[in-house]
């Protein structure tokens, strides 16, 4: 029995088509855990631009005022998470939508509030809810907010949250899933990268904007002890590969 922990994007949780529920559900068959983290960039952005608020951006991370931080709340917990839950169990698969306020699910801290503002990065992961409710078949679909001990809400990154818990999970499979079929360089997409060649890729910039973070987050979820990391757009094929070849 795997587990396997899916991180979608934004643009790919548009992209819920038959396909995507027929893997899950050959998954589930086949006896396999399944934990899915769901971003939602596109939808926050565009709140925000409706609401005249600026969208910001270093190094692939959403610049989070107060503001913003409500935004993402909004966008994320009010209108991606249920409409992910909502496909899911139109499709005949228990889905659970959960949040960092459920049983501190995810707790973590500031990383830099002078330069990025509300903008966390994961410390621990409740993985004993997400046992809890793996045991009893449920796909738990998890936003990528955090807190603070104190309690403080935060807006982490997708792709960290993804790492994360496939890491404390200790997980077979990570799939990053995006809006392009892997990584490309020199306009071949490329089927495998090994570990050491990540920041080769970045100094060349031929990894740039967001797809930094996943590579990042690949990379520290291979050292943690994650099995293998796919860079792709669908789950029915592995994209790019990364990993020690």
């Amino acid at each position: 029995m795997k587990t396997i922990v899916v991180k979608m994007g934004g643009v790919a949780s548009d992209n819920l088509d038959f396909e995507f529920f027929q893997q899950i559900k050959l998954w589930q068959a086949q006896g396999h855990n399944i934990v899915i983290v769901h971003g939602g960039g596109n939808y926050i952005s565009q709140m925000m631009e409706k609401m005249n608020v600026p969208v910001e951006k270093k190094n692939g991370l959403r610049v989070t005022n107060q503001v913003a931080l409500d935004i993402a709340r909004l966008a994320l917990l009010g209108q991606v998470q249920p409409m992910l839950t909502g496909r899911f169990q139109a499709e005949q698969i228990s889905a659970l939508g959960l949040n960092a306020a459920s049983d501190r699910l995810i707790e973590g801290h500031i990383i830099d509030f002078h330069k990025f503002g509300y903008v966390g990065q994961v410390d621990k992961i409740n993985i004993y809810l997400l046992e809890n409710l793996m045991e009893i078949r449920q796909v738990p679909i998890i936003a990528p907010l955090g807190m603070t001990e104190d309690g403080q809400w935060l807006n982490i990154n997708a792709d960290d949250v993804a790492a994360q818990v496939a890491s404390q999970l200790q997980a077979d499979e990570l799939y990053l899933l995006t809006d392009v079929p892997g990584i490309k360089k020199e306009n071949i997409w490329m089927k495998k990268i090994p570990t050491e060649e990540i920041d080769e890729l970045k100094d060349k910039k031929i990894v740039t904007g967001g797809m930094l973070p996943k590579i990042e987050s690949a990379k520290k979820a291979l050292k943690a002890g994650v099995g293998a990391v796919f860079i792709n757009n669908c789950i029915s094929s592995k994209g790019t590969e990364i990993g020690a070849f």
